[in-house]
């Protein structure tokens, strides 16, 4: 697959490249990769296409067996059939879960910085956020090299859930923005201490074919304990898990398929099941697009496979080639260790400018769209930039090295 090809996409009512800016604007914000999608996936939409009639669809019996093989071979998690619901997104599911296992004025717990939607989607289920900031980890190795990680703070998470208002903890797994791929460990941590409080399970797992091909340094395995970077299905763990969860997946992320508006929910527990199936009819989202039930089964087989596999490698040799274009042109700023997802999460706060004016300094001077921390938590964002490389190398290159400039500028 040629990941380099130009994809001219400004003009198609893109919201990533015609939201915002000009025709000269490199739009690095949301989660959106420039690529086209698998192969076999647009063989699979063109041969439906030619059929004509794109009316309600039912979701066939080759639907579930798509999903419960991809994730039984690539990541050794086995679905049952009757615990998939399938929805329209990964937030909509989200939203209808909050909205099936609370009451108003209930708290649901984060771990900042997070993505901007888990914000939203509590406050609009009339819902109050707690939150579990993450600590930021400065690493030294015995040759003098640097990286940057987060963790969790553990004492307060469990103060966290231990208040009797916190009634969910939504997951991030792997997290977005700060690109930690959580060990088995980690999440069998929180999932005891959910437990232990009565504290049910929401985890996004959307990132989750985002899992960059390599290892932990010596240093990053010490502090967090474990050398491998793996993707764990959070239910995968015990039945016990799986009882108190539910998890959110989708391969709009992984084959860049997001308009296509498919996702599914994983349930075990029945009578939570039926609350959230009742939840997702109440949010007028239990109806799905026909082209997505189409793209999923055509993504979640050998071919798409190997086409993910090279997009992982693309996009970790991209994240490589960003890291030392900030080592070698601006050490001041700091690329957090990407082990998952394609968000990079650069700490700027050596410029003593706010996230947001840093931001808006390279939009108006530089005319690089990017997204400042502070979306994803007023304090635990505050000094950070997400920026997306999810796009031809060329293209990266050209971005970062404004984006480099325009942020040296705040150093003088």
């Amino acid at each position: 697959m040629n990941f380099d090809k130009e994809i001219k996409r400004r003009g198609t009512n893109c919201i990533k490249w015609d939201e915002f800016g000009n025709a000269g604007t490199i739009p690095m914000w949301v989660a959106d990769m420039d690529f086209e999608t698998a192969p076999c996936i647009m063989q699979a939409l063109k041969k439906r296409m030619e059929h004509g009639c794109f009316g309600y669809t039912l979701v066939p019996e080759t639907y579930y067996e798509s999903n419960i093989w991809w994730f039984q071979y690539r990541h050794n998690w086995k679905i049952s059939r009757n615990h998939l619901i399938y929805t329209s997104g990964v937030v909509p599911a989200v939203s209808a879960i909050i909205k099936a296992m609370t009451t108003a004025g209930d708290k649901v717990l984060i771990q900042t910085p997070v993505y901007n939607c888990f914000f939203s989607s509590i406050r609009n289920n009339n819902c109050q956020i707690a939150e579990n900031k993450l600590i930021y980890n400065e690493v030294k190795s015995a040759n003098g090299a640097i990286e940057h990680l987060y963790t969790i703070d553990w004492d307060n998470f469990e103060q966290q859930c231990s208040d009797p208002k916190v009634k969910i903890f939504l997951l991030c797994n792997p997290h977005n923005p700060t690109g930690r791929v959580w060990t088995k460990a980690e999440l069998t941590r929180m999932g005891e201490i959910c437990i232990k409080h009565n504290v049910f399970i929401i985890s996004d797992e959307i990132h989750c074919e985002f899992v960059m091909p390599t290892i932990r340094s010596k240093k990053a395995a010490e502090i967090i304990g474990e050398n491998e970077i793996k993707y764990t299905p959070f239910t995968s763990i015990s039945d016990t898990f799986a009882n108190n969860c539910a998890v959110c997946i989708s391969p709009s992320k992984a084959f860049n398929i997001a308009g296509l508006q498919i996702a599914n929910i994983v349930v075990k527990d029945e009578n939570t099941r039926a609350k959230i199936d009742r939840a997702i009819n109440i949010n007028e989202v239990c109806d799905v697009n026909p082209f997505g039930v189409i793209a999923l089964q055509a993504a979640y087989t050998a071919e798409g496979e190997q086409w993910l596999k090279e997009l992982n490698n693309y996009i970790y040799n991209n994240y490589l080639v960003t890291k030392q274009m900030f080592e070698t042109g601006l050490p001041e700023c700091s690329v957090t260790t990407l082990e998952g997802t394609y968000l990079l999460w650069l700490n700027i706060k050596s410029t003593g400018k706010t996230a947001k004016e840093a931001a808006d300094h390279i939009f108006k001077t530089k005319n690089i769209f990017i997204t400042h921390g502070t979306l994803y938590g007023e304090t635990a964002g505050e000094g950070f930039l997400r920026i997306n490389i999810a796009t031809r190398r060329s293209l990266m290159e050209d971005g970062i090295n404004k984006i480099i400039n325009g942020l040296r500028e705040l150093h003088r």
